[in-house]
């Protein structure tokens, strides 16, 4: 068995696969403050659900924002990684567009999988899901409802502010207003949509596109990104694990190199 560990910002995710690279199990638990600690917990998860012990494991790999700070026997870059797991399970993907907790990046692959180009974006939380954090606890509601109000929304507003805090007083402002909640919540999503949409213009877009990480969960912000593209994404299973599985499949590859 092999193991990929995904040390994100806001999420540690840890996957079990075997050497066909066939998923056996994963978890997902918050990061927290310490990554050593957060890792541990999410790789004894996977352990448990699997039925496996650490003995089972022939190799594992480290990836995302704090992969140098915990135990795993080699790392890789989150780019290279995030483009293996995508080409895993979606072949025909050439666009990557990925939007965790902390950063959103924008992939080209070619059809081996192999990494063209990117760009990222870890300077400002705009355009990432800290945004949608902030905004969740501004309107005093799980995360979760943004996407299921956005659905619901029949006269989006315009969010012409690009920080974070400037959108949140202007969110406040429309909501003071009488605007309706979830007019307001798509017209943040749009706003988001829209600023991907434009730093992934600068890499291109190929036909079919692939959307990971866990914002691609909300559904919302899917139909957002869907209107602004002009296409609809592909989208895996479970998108908040792609990082993590490509670290598994690294960990193939570097225990055949030994």
């Amino acid at each position: 068995m092999y193991v990929g560990i995904d040390a994100g910002a806001s999420a540690t995710k840890a996957i079990i696969i075997n050497e066909r690279g066939m998923h056996i199990s994963h978890a997902i638990v918050p990061s927290g403050i310490n990554f050593k600690f957060s890792s541990q917990k999410a790789l004894r998860k996977a352990l448990k659900d699997a039925h496996l012990n650490s003995g089972n494991i022939l190799h594992s790999v480290a990836t995302g924002y704090g992969r140098a700070l915990i135990d795993a026997e080699s790392t890789s870059s989150e780019i290279t990684c995030i483009s293996r797991g995508v080409h895993k399970l979606l072949p025909s993907a050439r666009t990557i567009i990925d939007v965790g907790g902390q950063d959103s990046k924008a992939i080209r692959i070619n059809e081996g999988g192999r990494v063209l180009n990117f760009i990222m974006n870890d300077k400002c939380a705009a355009g990432t899901g800290k945004f949608l954090e902030v905004m969740a606890s501004t309107l005093r509601m799980p995360i979760e409802e943004l996407g299921k109000l956005h659905l619901k929304a029949s006269n989006p507003v315009k969010i012409s502010s690009t920080c974070t805090v400037f959108a949140e007083s202007e969110v406040i402002s429309h909501i003071s207003q009488g605007i309706k909640i979830e007019d307001v919540i798509a017209g943040l999503q749009d706003a988001i949509a829209e600023r991907i949409y434009n730093m992934c213009s600068r890499i291109g877009f190929a036909k079919d596109f692939a959307f990971t990480g866990g914002v691609a969960k909300s559904q919302g912000f899917v139909e957002a990104l869907s209107k602004k593209v002009g296409a609809i994404p592909l989208i895996p299973e479970e998108p908040q694990i792609i990082c993590a599985l490509g670290a598994a499949l690294a960990a193939i590859k570097k225990h055949k190199e030994k």
